[in-house]
């Protein structure tokens, strides 16, 4: 399989010449040439599997440059019980006949981003050590991918980490678990400012070519095509546990901030699972609600940013979204990189009066946003009726969830994160406080190391240069 740009301007590359690097050279993001196509003798065949064989069926046809023997070493030995909990992996929780939770967030850091981020961080060692090179990786984060990739990367010996937070924006659990870390290799960087700054300046510094080949930078983000590639795996698990047939569909309820987590939701869809809609769900930071529902993409500013009780998804600019629009427009990559020109020039773009937006229904996609007030009623509500306990991004998920659940058609809310993250959310809601999973007893009172920057591209350069070695 072959990776090409979402701008155009990429020569075809394969799974391991895209693995370390993050934006394509024509600053577009990248994406396979075709979606591989499973049928229904494949698709009946993989209902059987355990997760670490499905995960190998899947990984290989996105990685097959990789040898088999190799690839599946890696799959087995990054998806075992004693890092996420059971062999399930991924378990479903049933609230009630047609109404599910998938578990996505038994992994190191609690929270679904470490299904991916173990498996990158072991294809990541893995190609390293094949090739002799070092890699430091520079990563953003609004909550839960900057621990998810310092837990999958500490340690490791040729890779150094730069991860750029928002200072006091996350939850006082999520800093901790980030800024607790003393090993060399991770450096904490709090921006003086919110998610979307501490994003933008990952592209500044990457779009640097010249800064970017010497001093070998990576990406850990979702706009890392291995990560999207991890996170299929985990739609075909949830369809075959809440389904007995391979002729049922199913819907999606997905909460999403940098639509990372839905994009393999569409790539799953696209391979041939039967997936009815997905229901993507924002918080009060509603850019891709607007645009489903409007046809408008307009990004925010910093100051029009809201910081919300689920502060992982206080984004407003939405980097995978891209790869969705350049299958939305028919892969037309010199359309999406006018589009993107028109988002830093403009601020928005409308497809509102294009055919390209009444085929958005074709996709399967629908969407609506909470607020605070719902997210807290969503947590009652569910812990009241069934005994489960939600975080606020869950809640997001669950309440858009039911707003479009269809009578007969399974609805799959995707977990995001435990509720120990979130602890004054979960205060506010129930008037208790979540139980903490082992270890994680006294996180808030560890020493926190990190450095304090302003939004400068500059700085993160020469903070870089000072420290990746």
């Amino acid at each position: 399989m072959k990776y090409i740009s979402t701008r155009g301007g990429m020569p075809p590359k394969t799974f391991t010449e895209i693995l370390l690097g993050g934006l394509a050279s024509d600053g577009g993001l990248t994406i396979p040439e075709a979606y591989p196509r499973i049928n229904r003798e494949e698709l009946a065949r993989w209902r059987a599997l355990d997760y670490r064989s499905l995960a190998f069926e899947i990984v290989s046809r996105f990685a097959d440059d990789i040898p088999a023997a190799d690839l599946k070493a890696i799959i087995d030995g990054t998806y075992t019980a004693q890092a996420f909990g059971s062999e399930e992996i991924t378990p479903l929780k049933t609230l009630e006949p047609g109404l599910h939770i998938l578990g996505l967030s038994n992994g190191p850091t609690l929270a679904f981003k470490d299904i991916a981020l173990q498996l990158l961080g072991n294809l990541f060692e893995y190609v390293l050590e094949k090739t002799g090179h070092d890699l430091n990786i520079l990563g953003a984060t609004s909550g839960d991918t900057g621990s998810s990739a310092e837990y999958a990367m500490r340690g490791k010996p040729r890779i150094r980490v730069f991860m750029l937070s928002p200072l006091g924006k996350m939850s006082r659990f999520q800093t901790a678990q980030m800024y607790s870390l003393a090993e060399p290799n991770i450096f904490n960087l709090a921006v003086k400012g919110v998610f979307d700054d501490c994003q933008d300046m990952v592209k500044r510094v990457s779009g640097d070519a010249a800064f970017k080949a010497r001093y070998r930078i990576g990406a850990v983000n979702s706009i890392n095509w291995a990560r999207i590639t991890a996170q299929i795996v985990y739609y075909f698990k949830g369809y075959f546990a809440a389904t007995r047939s391979n002729d049922e569909e199913v819907s999606f309820a997905v909460p999403s901030g940098n639509f990372g987590n839905i994009l393999a939701g569409h790539v799953a869809r696209m391979m041939g699972l039967p997936i009815r809609q997905l229901i993507l769900a924002t918080n009060e930071n509603d850019v891709l609600d607007e645009f489903f529902r409007t046809g408008c993409y307009r990004v925010r500013s910093s100051a029009q940013t809201y910081h919300t009780s689920s502060p992982s998804m206080d984004i407003s600019k939405a980097s995978n979204f891209e790869r969705f629009v350049f299958d939305l427009t028919g892969r037309d990559g010199a359309l999406v990189k006018d589009l993107w020109h028109r988002v830093d020039s403009e601020g928005a773009f409308d497809l509102s009066k294009t055919g390209y937006f009444r085929k958005v229904q074709d996709f399967g996609f629908v969407s609506g946003h909470s607020t605070h007030a719902n997210r807290m009623e969503t947590i009652r509500r569910v812990y009241h009726d069934y005994g489960v306990m939600i975080d606020t991004h869950t809640a997001d998920g669950v309440k858009v969830g039911l707003v479009h659940r269809e009578a007969g058609i399974p609805l799959i809310c995707m977990e995001t994160a435990l509720p120990v993250k979130f602890e004054d959310s979960i205060n506010e809601a129930l008037g208790q406080a979540p139980g903490r999973p082992g270890g994680f007893e006294n996180l808030e009172k560890l020493p926190q190391h990190f450095e304090v920057l302003d939004v400068n591209a500059e700085a993160v350069k020469a903070f870089i240069a000072a420290h990746a070695g």
